[in-house]
């Protein structure tokens, strides 16, 4: 066995090797992220409103329907696209956020309930966008997953501490990123998935701090604006 590389039958106390992924709930999820943010009042935009949906209709759609299916094989160029899908639409949902609150202490903010709802639908953005960073850094990304001898684990499911409660080819899915992205975000840290690694550490504390800021800061301000 080299050095850092489990072989098969330690492999599968990780998750046996996935299935190949569709792209399609990832896509999804950035359409969702990208209709959130556009939505978002004038003043927590960072720029003019077409932007953001031009950048990643341009790139998600071809990117979908060419790969529509994640592979270990695909070229380093296509991950790279990905990240960059992501880091964008994280950049514009952390401005706004700082936008939001800048209004908010500086007393810009007058209508308490235009106010909460932007505070949801940057807290449902960060979700979204978070559930996809996690998909993309485990144990390589959604096509690495797919080899047998992949990347030690970033997050540690129950499903690998207790294999015998899940089904025996499991693997983690989109769904599954997207449920540690919700409850990391609602409970202010992990729940029932631990992450392992340095870099799913930093991302789990940097959306958990994002959504603090959202909800015991924003919502506090609006629910007494509304008073």
């Amino acid at each position: 066995m080299a050095s850092g590389v489990p072989d098969y039958e330690q492999a599968a106390a990780w998750g046996l090797p996935a299935a190949r992924e569709p792209r399609w709930p990832a896509s999804l999820a950035v359409a969702a992220a990208v209709a959130l943010t556009a939505s978002l009042p004038n003043a927590l935009l960072p720029g003019p409103r077409w932007v953001l949906p031009a950048i990643e209709g341009v790139v998600v759609v071809p990117l979908t329907v060419v790969h529509p299916f994640r592979r270990h094989d695909e070229a380093t160029a296509v991950r790279w696209i990905s990240f960059g899908l992501i880091g964008v639409a994280e950049v514009y949902n952390l401005i706004s956020l700082g936008l939001l609150v800048n209004s908010i202490v500086n007393g810009l903010a007058s209508n308490g309930r235009q106010l909460v709802v932007a505070a949801l639908q940057i807290y449902g953005t960060n979700i979204l966008l978070f559930a996809l960073w996690f998909w993309e850094l485990d144990r390589g990304g959604p096509g690495a997953r797919t080899l047998a001898r992949h990347r030690r684990p970033d997050f540690l499911f129950p499903q690998m501490v207790t294999p015998e409660a899940a089904a025996p080819s499991w693997s983690p899915s989109f769904v599954d990123y997207l449920y540690v992205s919700f409850t990391n975000a609602t409970a202010f840290s992990p729940t029932d998935t631990m992450p392992l690694t340095a870099g799913a550490k930093m991302l789990m504390l940097v959306e958990a701090s994002a959504a603090v800021v959202t909800v015991a800061v924003v919502a506090a301000r609006a629910i007494n604006i509304l008073k």
